[in-house]
């Protein structure tokens, strides 16, 4: 099972990115909390960001496994996959005969999941930790990971 999240500062195009790679679900959260892995992007939206989060974390996985179930909040991930032929059908340019933006990440994103069988779930996120299920509890994780580390990051920035 792979989580992935991302909180980016859209004033300055500083995201921050997470994800982890969970093996059980029953895993004690205390455990998990410090394989949550972090990653700083420049230059970013967050449409952006998302792609960048999830192809940073699913270079990762390991070739030996050969199924995978994503956990995110992003629509953006979520639809990507019954919008690909359409995409692919046009080049990946708009109606208007534009190149899309973040065309090479989509690019990307469909060669790393042609390599396994993805299953793609959507994370209600923002729920009361008493309405939480296991996975919602591992995505607060990764969530509160890359929230945190944007917040540091806006700090000592408004500290210089």
């Amino acid at each position: 099972m792979l989580f992935t999240d991302g909180s980016v500062h859209v004033q300055t195009g500083i995201g921050f990115g997470a994800y982890l790679l969970v093996d059980k679900i029953d895993t004690p959260l205390d455990e998990l909390k410090d394989k949550v892995r972090v990653e700083r992007f420049e230059a970013t939206s967050s449409t952006k960001l998302e792609l960048q989060t999830f192809l940073y974390a699913f270079g990762s996985v390991s070739p030996l496994v050969n199924r995978l179930e994503i956990y995110t909040d992003s629509q953006n991930i979520i639809s990507l996959v019954g919008r690909r032929q359409r995409l692919e059908q046009n080049n990946f340019y708009s109606k208007g005969n534009k190149p899309l933006n973040n065309t090479e990440h989509y690019r990307k994103f469909f060669r790393m999941i042609d390599q396994f069988k993805c299953e793609f779930i959507k994370v209600k996120g923002h729920k009361k930790t008493n309405q939480k299920d296991n996975f919602e509890r591992i995505f607060t994780l990764v969530d509160r990971a890359s929230r945190n580390a944007l917040r540091k990051e806006i700090r000592t920035q408004s500290e210089k």
